[in-house]
Formats: C-alpha cells, sequence, structure tokens
C-alpha cells in the first residue's frame, strides 16, 4: 500500500508542481526556475509546493492581457470540435458496416485499419503532407482536421461494442420492417454509445493536446492551437507559462472525469480478444 501511495504521489507530482506555480509570485519563481532556464546553468532548479508569496497575478495577467492565448484556445476548439465531429460521423458508422455486415474483403480491409492504427505519425506525416499539399489544404485547420477525423484507433473502439449487441437484437428490428439506418440510428447507436462516448473522450484528449501536426501542416502562427503555446515561453514569462498551463489541462481533465467510466469500459473492451 505504501508502494502504491508512493507511485500515486510521483504520478501526481507534475500537476501539484504546475498549481502551485500558476499561484507563485513572478520573482518567486524566477528565484527557483533561473538556474535551469538562463543561457549559463549554474545548477539544478529548486521548487516548494508551498508559495511564499500567493498570488493570481499570473492567471490575470494571461486573461486580460495575453490575446494571443485565447486566439489559440479558440483554434484549440475548433481544432477538436471539427476531429471529434468527423470521428463522430465517419467512424461509427464504418465501425457498424464492420461489425454488423459480411462484405467481400472485409477481414482484410479490417486489418488494414488495424495496422494504419499502429502506424505513428512520423510514418504517414510525408503522404499526408503531400496528399494535403495536392488538396490545398496546408496551413489551414482542414490540414490538422481531416486526418484526425478519419483516424482508424476510434472505429476499432466502436467496432467492440457493435460486435457486442446480441445478433437476435438486430433480426427483430429486422422482422419489424425496418431498414439499415433505423437499425443504426434506433439499436446500434443507444446500445454502442458506451464505446462512442469512450472514442470521443479518447479522441478529445488526443486532439487536444496535438503538438506535431500542427508543426508540420500549419506554417501560420495564427492558426496555432493551445497546444504549441507553451514552448514559446520563456523565464520572463514563467507565471503566464504556468497559467496557461493549467488552463490548458482543466478542459482535457473535465473530459476526462465526466467520461472516466464510459473510458473504462473502452479499454476493457479493447483488450477482449474475438
Amino acid at each position: 500500500m505504501a508502494l502504491l501511495a508512493g507511485l500515486a504521489v510521483l504520478v501526481c507530482s507534475p500537476a501539484v508542481i504546475l498549481v502551485s506555480g500558476c499561484i507563485m509570485d513572478g520573482d518567486e519563481l524566477r528565484l527557483y526556475l533561473s538556474p535551469v532556464l538562463l543561457e549559463n546553468r549554474t545548477s539544478f532548479a529548486s521548487w516548494s509546493l508551498l508559495p511564499q508569496t500567493p498570488s493570481l497575478r499570473s492567471v490575470v495577467e494571461l486573461l486580460l492581457d495575453s490575446p494571443e492565448f485565447f486566439h489559440m484556445f479558440w483554434n484549440s476548439i475548433a481544432i477538436t470540435g471539427g476531429i471529434l465531429l468527423g470521428q463522430l460521423l465517419v467512424g461509427a458508422p464504418a465501425a457498424w458496416g464492420f461489425a454488423r455486415y459480411r462484405f467481400p474483403l472485409r477481414g482484410p480491409l479490417f486489418t488494414l485499419y488495424l495496422i494504419l492504427m499502429l502506424m505513428p505519425f512520423q510514418v504517414t506525416m510525408l503522404s499526408s503532407y503531400l496528399a494535403l499539399d495536392r488538396m490545398r489544404l496546408n496551413d489551414t485547420l482542414w490540414a490538422v482536421i481531416l486526418p484526425g477525423a478519419f483516424s482508424t484507433f476510434p472505429v476499432f473502439i466502436m467496432y467492440r461494442f457493435f460486435r457486442a449487441i446480441p445478433e437476435a437484437i438486430i433480426e427483430s428490428a429486422r422482422l419489424d420492417a425496418r431498414n439499415a439506418f433505423q437499425i443504426f440510428w434506433h439499436i446500434g447507436v443507444p446500445l454502442g454509445s458506451a464505446g462512442i462516448v469512450s472514442a470521443l473522450v479518447l479522441g478529445f484528449l488526443e486532439s487536444w493536446n496535438l503538438i506535431e501536426q500542427p508543426m508540420a501542416f500549419l506554417k501560420n502562427k495564427t492558426l496555432w492551437p493551445l497546444s504549441l503555446y507553451l514552448p514559446n515561453i520563456g523565464l520572463s514569462d514563467a507565471g503566464p507559462a504556468f497559467a496557461g498551463a493549467v488552463l490548458t489541462l482543466a478542459p482535457a481533465f473535465l473530459v476526462f472525469l465526466s467520461g472516466r467510466d464510459h473510458l473504462e469500459q473502452g479499454i476493457v473492451a479493447s483488450a477482449v480478444k474475438e
């Protein structure tokens, strides 16, 4: 028990440091961070979990005097919302088709989906860049939204839940003269809602924290999302950096808490073999 408690404290320590840094005075932050952020590094950084002079000046400065933060925040909203909407409109029907229908090349196509899911972004970056450039979408938000909207991982998550729906329910709906869309909408979506929510929660956590995709496809910095705000912060802006990190973490934390139960079900379902 003591070992688990120690590991829990270790895992939570970065978040605790962020919160404590968010309410520290700027002079105190520079005192702690200057040994590692100055050009001539002389020693290691020190830290105190309890600020000597608590202050919300960094939060106020970020919210009132940093229009760049809000601009990047809304870019993140647009990118994340577009990706999740695309995953819902594309991924859910695709998962339903793989789970409930038999058609030629179904097995190889689903295997291809799994292979694409395992590929890191670095493998497909060049081909994605060339395709987006051909469509003249580079340096637009669509360059980040479209690849994310057609991600294969949500299909894999939702497939497991749709696959678990008893065939007898589907047959009963067919006997009631329901068409394919009605069966999907009135049976598949309600009974597979846990998988859909789980996929959307995971999609939000991934899309909200994108770094490599915006850096590769967005040259115009006015289009950058909030995840690229912090790398541009220096020692003089350490206070707003901590405040920005906390405000960036807050939406992801709230989404995780609200969808935690469905997320656990999705993780369990993805580990079950047929």
